[in-house]
């Protein structure tokens, strides 16, 4: 998986497109400051189509445990920072949003038909090989979906594939033979491998203004929200026989053994009852929302204020994105769950976010501009060190070969070897994904008889990519392109 992942790491952005259930299943994880309040709660726009905030998250969370999956849970925040998989996510987004705007230019769509053709056939929804409607809304429900976000989803999903079938791609017999005297170049090379940890950065407050100075507007204050409350307490309430057999009839499916079977009402009874005082819960949380905005709260119902931002918010992020998509000529929102209790909210004022002093932004700046130098001093060091280098000299080796490269690891060697092999210098330094960099020298080369890579497959992707980068680029010329979120 990783050597795939890093062989073809441009077009994974293209391949996530035809994945929307992949995130069934796979947690979430979050990261640092959204641009809040800009265009509505929308983190981009490309031509017609708006990227929401949830669209971007949910395709982070995917990259993040593809590649979790892939070097075996050894993957972090910190490495996700080093692929720069907020960038991957929103690039994949934006790509997919040009495609969305070329099929609507040809009034192209996705039927109810095949829709539902494509809902029956997944198999995350069967029970006996057999499409189930129960078992369809339950799985979304695991994963925080409700079916009208899936089927969105998946409609744009089955566009993007409708589109691109209309530009086949085929791979004729020469361009196989050139394919393979590529894949029979073997090298001998002497390589060194050079470690970000390696270098150290000389930090001084001077040094470190200069940096803010030219970024100042990168390293803004948040956004400050203050908003009015009432919060809705966990309601917990008898209920009579009828009412927990019919919920429980209707709703079955939900209460389930570890194998699989559903269980009997005398096991399920305590959910059952929760599912319902979460219901009642909800129900109240909705008619003091009602009156909230209509101004006839009870008496005795309190109401609280506070001011909620990135970095002060004592609710979740999923009220801080909620509140950013309302103005003070739409102030309520509707009850949102924090924990198990419920939330109203009235947005009263918002204060804009301005750039930081120097002083308040110090600590942010100091990791990037650490981050910055290394890589200029990396690549100095490289530079300077390229006439005589002492390295480690190797057999002769394929653009395959990963395992012959004793000092690297799987995936700096993967990608170290896609990089040589279309190299035209004799000696350089390559720089990898992850920022570390491999000077190399080839002293030898030579033509092998014959190769074990299956040439059909890679052809093919090797010929997608180069088409499907050039339709990108014609298609970023042709949709404006705005881009809402810091950082990125």
């Amino acid at each position: 998986m990783i050597t795939w992942m890093q062989r073809h790491k441009k077009w994974l952005i293209i391949t996530i497109w035809i994945s929307t259930i992949a995130f069934i299943g796979a947690g979430f994880v979050g990261w640092g400051q959204y641009s809040y309040g800009n265009k509505a709660g929308a983190v981009a726009k490309v031509g017609n189509i708006k990227i929401s905030q949830s669209q971007l998250q949910k395709v982070y969370s995917r990259l993040y445990n593809q590649y979790s999956q892939a070097l075996q849970g050894n993957f972090d925040e910190e490495k996700a920072k080093q692929y720069g998989l907020k960038q991957q996510a929103l690039q994949s987004l934006l790509q997919q949003a040009l495609i969305l705007n070329l099929a609507s230019s040809y009034d192209l769509l996705t039927t109810n038909n095949e829709l539902i053709k494509a809902l029956e056939a997944q198999k995350a929804f069967q029970e006996n090989g057999v499409f189930n409607k129960e078992v369809y809304k339950q799985v979304l429900a695991q994963n925080r979906l409700t079916p009208t976000e899936y089927e969105t989803a998946l409609k744009k999903e089955l566009l993007i594939e409708k589109t691109l079938k209309l530009l086949p791609i085929e791979v004729s017999k020469n361009e196989k033979n050139i394919l393979a005297s590529i894949f029979k170049i073997a090298d001998k090379i002497k390589y060194k491998k050079i470690t970000l940890k390696s270098i150290k950065v000389n930090v001084t407050d001077e040094k470190l203004k200069k940096f803010w100075q030219n970024r100042k507007n990168n390293f803004m204050s948040d956004v400050l929200y203050q908003v009015n409350f009432i919060k809705q307490a966990p309601i917990t309430q008898q209920y009579d026989k009828n009412t927990v057999v019919n919920y429980y009839q209707e709703n079955k499916i939900h209460y389930r053994a570890k194998d699989g079977k559903i269980l009997p009402l005398a096991k399920a009874k305590k959910q059952v009852i929760q599912e319902l005082n979460q219901k009642a819960t909800k129900d109240q949380a909705l008619r003091m929302y009602i009156a909230f905005k209509k101004d006839r709260l009870k008496a005795g119902v309190t109401q609280e204020e506070t001011t909620i931002s990135q970095s002060n918010n004592s609710f979740n992020s999923a009220t801080l994105i909620e509140i950013s998509k309302h103005s003070l000529s739409d102030p309520f929102m509707k009850p949102i769950k924090v924990g198990e209790s419920y939330y109203i909210f009235k947005l009263t004022k918002i204060t804009p976010a301005k750039a930081k002093s120097f002083a308040a932004a110090k600590a942010e700046v100091l990791p990037l501009y650490i981050t910055e130098m290394k890589k200029e001093n990396i690549i100095k060091l490289a530079t300077n060190s390229l006439k005589k280098f002492s390295g480690k000299t190797t057999d002769f080796i394929t653009v395959n070969a990963t395992k012959k490269l004793t000092l690297l690891n799987k995936m700096e060697a993967t990608n170290f070897l896609q990089k040589l092999f279309v190299s035209d210098k004799k000696k350089g330094f390559i720089t990898l994904n992850d920022g570390n960099v491999i000077l190399y020298n080839i002293l030898e080369q030579k033509m092998l008889s014959n190769t074990t890579v299956k040439l059909d497959g890679e052809m093919h992707k090797l010929k997608s990519t180069i088409f499907n980068e050039g339709l990108i680029k014609k298609l970023q010329k042709m949709y404006k392109t705005e881009i809402f979120i810091k950082g990125l």
